[in-house]
């Protein structure tokens, strides 16, 4: 009997760790949050504007309220396929001694509008399947809710599945961290449209 009982008590231990989160509590904490607070941002930054207002450009070579919003739901889209086919392939920690940044790091770099940097073609705002500053939206934010459920329910070693980006490579979980922090560098860009002195007032 105590032979068995200790049986049953490895294979307790044993599956609880097996099941145990490989993220931290901060770790899952801090994502979520920076999920939330941007995406909030970029709703915020929306309200209350009429159509004459999002589709109004600074200059022609510069993308309207309405051009950010798609360029942020596309783009969020396919990091997130990029990072979803990493988190499929087997972890490798050995390919983390390409990732050169720190998570803090990702979040300024990517939120910083310092430097320019001109997106991929299939990311720009007239080459979205979005065809509409509604339909970004519901894009974008179908996309929150679904990161901000796998951030609360993974057990992935995200740490240990690796993205390769032109600028660099990333672990899956700093990718969601850029997921959200790229949302902000256009919120900031959504902001710098309102601040043009010939921004129609309604």
């Amino acid at each position: 009997m105590r032979k068995l009982l200790f049986l049953f008590s490895a294979f307790l231990i044993s599956s609880f760790t097996m099941l145990s989160p490989t993220l931290s509590d901060k770790e899952r904490k801090d994502a979520t949050d920076l999920l939330s607070k941007t995406e909030q941002g970029v709703f915020n930054s929306l309200k209350g504007l009429s159509d004459t207002q999002l589709n109004f450009k600074p200059a022609p070579d510069k993308w309207s309220i309405s051009e950010c919003v798609k360029h942020i739901a596309t783009t969020e889209l396919a990091l997130w396929q990029t990072t979803d086919a990493a988190i499929k392939q087997p972890a490798d920690a050995a390919k983390r001694s390409a990732v050169k940044v720190t998570d803090d790091q990702v979040v300024q770099m990517i939120e910083s509008r310092v430097q320019k940097i001109k997106t991929a073609p299939q990311l720009e705002p007239q080459n979205s399947p979005l065809k509409s500053c509604p339909d970004a939206l519901s894009s974008f934010y179908d996309s929150r809710k679904m990161l901000a459920e796998f951030v609360a329910t993974t057990s992935d070693d995200l740490r240990n599945h690796i993205v390769t980006l032109p600028f660099g490579s990333f672990d899956s979980y700093q990718m969601i961290l850029f997921i959200a922090a790229h949302s902000n560098r256009h919120t900031q860009q959504i902001e710098e449209v309102k601040a043009d002195p010939n921004f129609p007032k309604n």
